[in-house]
């Protein structure tokens, strides 16, 4: 039995969408657009999940199979997608992670999943890329973290000055990846590299 709140939330929702549709000129009772608010509705609710999700619950470490390793650790490029908070239009692009261990090792899929947490919410790319950064860095207490972005923004795309085929690339490093230049060269050399 569904909350009869809940679906008072899901029509006031499905309304402003409506709105936008009459804004841009369309006729929302068309064929074509009679079940595009609900749709709309549930694409934003799957775009946004992070909101809803803790990213570093995500993190599970292992020290079985953690001795000895003390050289970096990365995983890239991993695919993401996330909406710019200043026009809620599309970017998308790759992320490289990496880690030093100390001690402790994590998950490989975890940090892919970090990613999709934090750009699964409206975003700017700067904060993604520390938002990544910091989580693993105060999680997994590791020596060392990269984080590089590679993105392209509709929002520039697509309006505004319109330049197709423009990326912006971030990057976010902590402790020995930021602090020893063997250590930065070697994550940028790799990130490059894939």
């Amino acid at each position: 039995m569904s909350d009869p709140q809940d679906n008072a939330m899901q029509k006031y929702h499905e309304g402003l969408v409506r709105g936008l549709l009459t804004m841009v000129g369309e006729n929302a009772d068309r064929e074509g657009l009679r079940e595009t608010p609900a749709r709309v509705v549930k694409a934003w609710k799957h775009w946004c999940q992070g909101y809803h999700q803790d990213p570093a619950a995500v993190l599970k470490t292992f020290e079985d199979g953690a001795q000895g390793v003390d050289e970096m650790v990365m995983v890239g490029p991993i695919q993401l997608y996330s909406h710019c908070e200043h026009h809620m239009a599309p970017f998308f692009g790759t992320a490289h992670i990496a880690y030093i261990p100390a001690g402790r090792v994590v998950g490989l899929s975890k940090l892919a999943r970090v990613a999709d947490i934090f750009a699964q919410r409206l975003q700017v790319q700067e904060r993604l890329t520390n938002q990544i950064a910091d989580t693993i860095n105060d999680t997994l207490e590791p020596l060392g973290v990269g984080v590089l972005i590679r993105a392209q923004h509709f929002c520039m795309c697509s309006r505004g000055v319109n330049k197709q085929g423009s990326f912006t690339t971030t990057s976010a490093l902590r402790g020995a990846i930021k602090d020893k230049p063997a250590a930065r060269a070697e994550f940028l050399m790799l990130a490059q590299e894939r």
